[in-house]
């Protein structure tokens, strides 16, 4: 008997407004936690910038991709109000 665990991966590109926004990490964190409160927990988040579109690209891809650096950001409650503000329904 053979089991194959097939993960399913949700795999999003995003492209930020400029080169330099300063806001591209926190825009992939509130991606990121917007798919993980909506997949099944089987699903893997891969978030990235588009290639090409940000002067720090790889350092970004690194920390919105990093199980560790995203707990970390999750435990800092600013960056959690933030989160839940980007996420909230707006209405009108």
């Amino acid at each position: 008997m053979q089991l194959r665990w097939m993960m399913s991966i949700a795999m999003v590109t995003f492209t930020p407004t400029v080169e330099h926004c300063s806001m591209a990490t926190v825009i992939g964190l509130c991606l990121r936690v917007k798919l993980m409160r909506s997949l099944p927990m089987r699903y893997k988040v891969d978030i990235r910038v588009a290639p090409g579109t940000h002067a720090t690209e790889a350092a970004v891809n690194k920390q919105l991709n990093d199980k560790e650096r995203v707990a970390a950001a999750l435990e800092n409650p600013n960056l959690v109000d933030m989160v839940d503000e980007c996420l909230a329904p707006t209405y009108g």
